[in-house]
């Protein structure tokens, strides 16, 4: 048996998007929490998806009317309660007609527009791609089309401000920690976790729930003995990034031939992120890539549309995620079901296993409150669900982003502009923590590039979980992109010599 230190009411495995977002609902009802997390927080799935908030147009065609509902709905929760990482886009979808239909897609924006309460958006319309500005880029061919609105999001960050969240309400937050093995004991668990610099804690939990993405079924199988009929697929998602496509801060949704769509949005200012794929993966999901074929398929797919043309030579960075989604039999990969599937093992009143299949970012809040209602009769001081009407860290923004970055900037006149607003997109109203005692842009500390400072690194590195250089240029910001290589290889020797003088 565990030391009675060292005894919690829940075991969260994995730090993505799901696992973070359970850990902060489950700490704010009154369990104590850990989370483990064999890597960085959002190292995989969850820093890796098309950075947006969306209901998911294309999911009406598989008759995805309960997933597309909710997204609907929880895209108005995330921009109230994460209005610094969360923030409206409008998405322009020229019309092809060989490809779908005029009624199918109007048909389709009036269920979007309706299926979900919405309050915070414009509703959709049609539009001349003749006229400016949402011809920007495209072919002089293409007349007719419409508009509607969805949202961006910084995924990574999405993340961290909930494991914040889940801190502050008592839950303990282990990276570079995993679960080894856990057997079921009287009453609970009895989990070894293997810690950094190869230390091992055993504990004690009265549940434990699986949100290790990809390896959901590994964990469930190898880790905890349990077995399982449910499946995951693994499917590849491939992004690439190339210098602005086009001008303007409206983002395409694009039909392919294969009755795919493919999404071209504006990302950090000078680039345009373009994606995504949908290849099954067969083996080992670790450390995936955007193969050669991928960055093809994608280039074509928005040459159809774009009056200059894009190369694979064009592509400035790309990225790929393994999405697990539950193996619902379908044999393409396109129509596979984006809904998650959440499976409690108690064998006979036993001590709980909760398992989390498939889901996407948009709606792991909700996922969360149904996980905790699953697993509400082995804790029956449990709270009410809450986590609906209240902001995470740094959202608490009166007046909306703009009035903040107003406020910053007279607040800390001395420091670039372009520095406050990209502080404030990252912490949003915790910005003032990072800056605390800085008064001129000396006190920041070296300047690496990209508005990324010392100070800032600093902050990431204490307060954030940050351990490495990846963690902090391409997670906690994206100044990865931005910067050369020996301007990168300067913050991973910052953040490798902060952390050996830390331990």
């Amino acid at each position: 048996m565990a030391d009675p230190d060292t005894q919690y009411d829940l075991l969260i495995i994995g730090g993505g998007i799901n696992g973070a977002g359970i850990a902060r609902d489950a700490a704010g009802r009154g369990l104590k929490v850990l989370l483990v997390e064999k890597d960085d927080l959002a190292a995989a799935t969850s820093s890796s998806s098309s950075k947006l908030i969306h209901g998911g147009l294309r999911y009406l065609e598989q008759y995805e009317f309960r997933l597309v509902a909710e997204a609907l709905a929880e895209r108005e929760v995330l921009l109230k309660i994460a209005p610094h990482l969360v923030t409206p886009l409008t998405f322009v979808m020229p019309h092809v007609p060989e490809l779908r239909p005029l009624w199918m897609i109007r048909a389709g924006l009036f269920l979007y527009d309706h299926l979900g309460r919405r309050t915070r958006l414009p509703g959709s319309r049609g539009v001349d791609l003749r006229l400016s500005p949402y011809n920007s880029g495209l072919k002089p061919g293409l007349t007719n089309g419409f508009i509607y609105s969805d949202c961006r999001v910084d995924d990574a960050r999405l993340v961290l401000a909930n494991a914040l969240s889940a801190r502050e309400l008592g839950a303990e937050i282990a990276t570079r920690t995993e679960c080894q093995q856990a057997k079921r004991v009287a009453a609970g668990w009895e989990a070894v976790l293997h810690e950094p610099h190869g230390a091992e804690r055993t504990l004690f939990a009265r549940g434990i729930v699986n949100a290790a993405g990809p390896w959901v079924k590994h964990i469930l199988n190898d880790r905890l003995h349990q077995p399982s009929r449910d499946n995951v697929k693994l499917v590849k998602g491939s992004h690439i990034v190339v210098r602005r496509a086009y001008q303007g801060e409206h983002a395409f949704i694009l039909q392919n031939d294969d009755r795919r769509v493919v999404f071209m949005i504006p990302y950090e200012t000078r680039y345009t992120l373009i994606g995504t794929t949908d290849v099954e993966v067969a083996g080992d999901p670790e450390q995936p890539r955007a193969s050669v074929q991928e960055i093809g398929y994608l280039c074509r797919a928005v040459n159809r549309y774009l009056a200059q043309p894009l190369a694979p030579a064009d592509v400035v960075w790309s990225y790929a995620g393994v999405r697990p989604l539950y193996d619902d039999g379908s044999a393409d990969l396109s129509a596979v079901t984006r809904d998650y599937t959440l499976r409690l093992d108690a064998q006979q009143g036993a001590v709980p296993v909760l398992s989390v299949f498939g889901g996407k970012i948009t709606t792991y809040r909700k996922l969360a409150e149904h996980a905790l209602d699953q697993l509400a009769p082995w804790f029956p001081g449990m709270k009410a669900a809450w986590t609906a009407d209240a902001p995470l860290p740094g959202g608490e923004l009166d007046g909306g982003l703009d009035a903040f970055h107003a406020r910053l900037a007279n607040e800390y006149a001395a420091l670039p502009a372009a520095l406050l607003q990209a502080l404030a997109r990252r912490h949003g109203s915790l910005v003032r923590h990072v800056l605390q005692g800085v008064r001129t842009e000396s006190d920041l500390g070296t300047h690496f590039g990209a508005d990324l400072y010392a100070r800032e690194v600093d902050y990431m590195l204490e307060h954030e979980w940050a351990a490495c250089g990846e963690d902090v240029l391409y997670r906690r910001s994206k100044a990865g992109l931005h910067l050369a290589p020996a301007q990168r290889e300067a913050v991973a020797g910052y953040v490798a010599r902060s952390r050996n003088a830390l331990i």
